[in-house]
């Protein structure tokens, strides 16, 4: 058999494509369901192969383990951003691969790509759902197709809404911007006159007081105890008096809907979110002030290491220049974003709005805070039509986005040459299997496991944003809110409802 030349491979192998592709167009929604999920459980298998000999270690909230363990060991610089040679890692980009060039075309790239649904095939299909009476009287709706950047089919989608948590999409985008994602927030002890200390808050909410195990956990107030104790030792220090900061934050404390169990007054030091319980996610009773809390804390932490602290912790401003006697770090705000959004963390919505504020030089507040979030989206040329933003978490009712800049903003998240954000993707809950999205899409869902959203929830307003890949391959996500609704649990299943039907369908 004389040699085939290349163009002879390359037509026969599209032709192959070409059959394939027909054949599954050919084949009932059932049946691209059952394949569907076939190649999911393949995919799985040998995903949990390959992850039994990859010395690099199991994966860890969209980042290996094991890069994560280089990275703390690595000298850092600043306290705040890491520095030399050796840079702390991001989270590293899970749905990379659905935008980075491939060997082989899948469905949106090469010649033979299969076409993004059409806005007629899309009306047809989620039109009829958006007519639920569960669904409020006032909805702002976006679909938009990754590959192409195209917006794809839209009910009011440059509407402005109140959008409840899924604002926190928009928050984590915000402080990706700007900072980065292997920014760090530091929280550190420094001398304070003669015998006295000071324990500066830097705006971690997720610094710990309990025990911690790996090499990249949150910061650890007991490792800053232990720091500070041998420090202190070692100069000949045994006794001190001791004092906390949490000047790095200004303006009101408690968030405008008050006391409430699902955020802890917002102060630069805390420990545990102000959680009275052992939970690190959810509603809980909070501390009424958590940077005392946390300043009694490390007092009876170091008198456990054998340093004496006079009297009690009181408020103290630490000077301008303190010498530093030790530090802790946060995880990389990859990894804060990605906590931010599975759990719905509003306490870390909080914390990344003024982060974000700090960045710009705004006031650490609700309002700096605000003005910074908005200020980063207008700069990555986001449509801000009619949006207001007034708090990072999405609790605040003044809150106006619409689902255009959400949509824009996660295909942003998802740009081949640009992964800066990439984890507002990879911290978007699994339908049916984690974060807000555990108990939704029942197991004989189209949608579980396929869909992967931020949920939004306040009483009268409903919403989801994330992503989903289609019958045919393609990479969509989508923006749903609404407002005025009178069933949660009804509307909550209407929204279901129409992010398993993009899943299901090809649309055209």
């Amino acid at each position: 058999m004389p040699e085939a030349r290349s163009w002879q491979v390359r037509e026969w192998l599209s032709r192959g494509r070409s059959q394939v592709r027909n054949q599954w167009r050919q084949t009932t929604r059932e049946q691209r369901h059952t394949a569907r999920l076939t190649a999911v459980s393949a995919t799985v298998g040998l995903a949990v192969a390959i992850g039994s000999v990859l010395v690099a270690g199991p994966w860890e909230a969209g980042q290996r383990t094991a890069e994560r363990a280089r990275a703390a060991g690595g000298p850092a610089t600043g306290g705040d951003r890491p520095g030399g040679d050796k840079p702390a890692p991001s989270a590293s980009p899970v749905l990379a691969a659905l935008g980075a060039p491939t060997a082989e075309p899948s469905p949106d790239t090469g010649e033979d790509a299969v076409p993004p649904p059409t806005g007629a095939g899309l009306a047809d299909t989620l039109e009829p759902l958006l007519d639920d009476p569960a669904l409020g009287d006032r909805r702002s709706v976006a679909v938009m197709d990754v590959a192409s950047g195209r917006q794809v089919f839209g009910a009011k989608a440059d509407s402005a809404a109140v959008p409840a948590s899924i604002i926190k999409v928009a928050t984590g985008a915000a402080a990706l911007s700007a900072l980065g994602p292997d920014y760090r927030i530091k929280t550190t002890v420094v001398e304070a006159g003669k015998d006295g200390i000071v324990l500066v808050g830097g705006g971690d909410p997720t610094l710990t007081a309990r025990a911690v195990k790996g090499p990249d956990q949150p910061a650890s107030l007991r490792k800053l105890a232990d720091d500070t104790a041998r420090a202190l030792k070692k100069r000949g220090t045994r006794t001190v008096r001791l004092g906390y900061d949490t000047s790095l934050y200004s303006g009101p404390k408690l968030h405008p809907i008050g006391v409430n169990e699902n955020i802890a007054p917002v102060t630069s030091l805390m420990v545990d979110e102000g959680r009275q319980d052992n939970s690190d996610h959810g509603p809980a009773p909070r501390a009424g002030d958590p940077a005392s809390d946390a300043a009694g804390s490390f007092a009876s932490m170091l008198r456990d290491r054998g340093i004496a602290v006079t009297g009690e912790p009181r408020a103290q401003e630490a000077g301008k220049t303190p010498q530093a006697v030790a530090a802790v770090r946060s995880q990389p705000l990859s990894a804060l974003v990605e906590r931010m959004l599975t759990n719905s963390d509003n306490d870390l919505g909080e914390a990344l709005a003024r982060q974000t504020a700090i960045a710009a030089g705004q006031p650490a507040s609700f309002e700096g805070g605000a003005t910074a979030v908005t200020a980063r989206l207008r700069k990555l040329k986001l449509p801000m039509g009619g949006i207001h933003i007034a708090d990072g978490s999405g609790l605040d009712r003044a809150d106006r986005v619409s689902a255009a800049l959400l949509a824009q903003t996660l295909v942003r998240s998802a740009d081949r040459d640009d992964s800066a954000l990439r984890s507002v993707l990879t911290g978007l809950p699994v339908a049916g299997f984690n974060g807000t999205l555990r108990t939704r899409y029942a197991e004989d869902s189209v949608g579980r496991g396929v869909v992967r959203a931020k949920t939004g929830t306040l009483t009268g307003i409903n919403s989801l944003a994330g992503t989903v890949v289609d019958a045919d391959g393609r990479l969509l996500v989508f923006t749903f809110i609404t407002n005025g609704t009178t069933d949660a649990n009804g509307a909550q299943r209407a929204l279901d409802r129409m992010a398993s039907a993009l899943a299901n369908c090809g649309c055209r």
